[in-house]
């Protein structure tokens, strides 16, 4: 497939990136910092950072392909305006994959707005980490968003509460709504993992506009 992926030099988008290539996917990648990402015959890279202000922007760059990734962290966590920039650069990339009529987006989500009981959410938890809590109701706030969506075919893949280095196994459990745990309590899945799942729902996709997780 032709697929346009925002954010590819970032955590979970360079292993997202390696996963779609290894695939023999052919890649458009968005990133700040261009020359961060190595030399592949199936990788395009532009230059390009979201100021949330132009959809004719995202429109130029994902015309022609069949789907959008998005991995977008609006300038890093120390940035203090990180929940408001990552909102409007959300905002954009949907008003420009409209424009450009481009059918399918699959967002990089969170853990924060899923449920550890009915009706609560993980963020709303005591001792959700501060460094953490902009970015998880920025994410909060673009799933409620999507889910108002009628027009673009969404999904966004939240991953475990631990998102953290490890192997690609491709054994992992896929769950909905709720924080998926093990028998011992803890929620984890690798970031290579993680991209497996998103990459397996480009392919074979089974929830559109719906959110989903992944974890052990």
């Amino acid at each position: 497939m032709n697929i346009v992926l925002i954010g590819a030099t970032g955590y979970v988008g360079r292993a997202v990136l390696e996963e779609a290539l290894d695939r023999g996917h052919r890649v458009t990648a968005i990133a700040r910092n261009p020359d961060a990402l190595p030399a592949h015959a199936g990788l395009t890279v532009q230059a390009a950072a979201l100021d949330g202000r132009d959809p004719g922007q995202i429109a130029d760059l994902v015309r022609g392909h069949e789907a959008v990734i998005a991995s977008f962290n609006a300038g890093g966590w120390k940035n203090p305006n990180l929940q408001a920039e990552t909102v409007a650069g959300y905002a954009q990339i949907v008003a420009g994959m409209k424009q450009a009529d481009a059918p399918r987006l699959l967002v990089v989500g969170g853990a924060g707005s899923l449920e550890v009981a009915p009706g609560q959410q993980l963020l709303d938890q005591p001792g959700f980490p501060d460094e953490y809590r902009g970015a998880a109701e920025a994410m909060r706030t673009v799933l409620r968003g999507l889910r108002e969506e009628r027009e673009l075919d969404w999904s966004f893949l939240s991953p475990a509460a631990h998102l953290v280095p490890g192997e690609r196994t491709g054994r992992f459990r896929i769950g909905g709504e709720q924080l998926l745990v093990d028998d011992n309590g803890d929620s984890r899945i690798s970031v290579q993992d993680y991209a497996v799942a998103l990459i397996d729902e480009l392919e074979q996709p089974a929830h559109s506009r719906a959110r989903f997780t992944v974890a052990y």
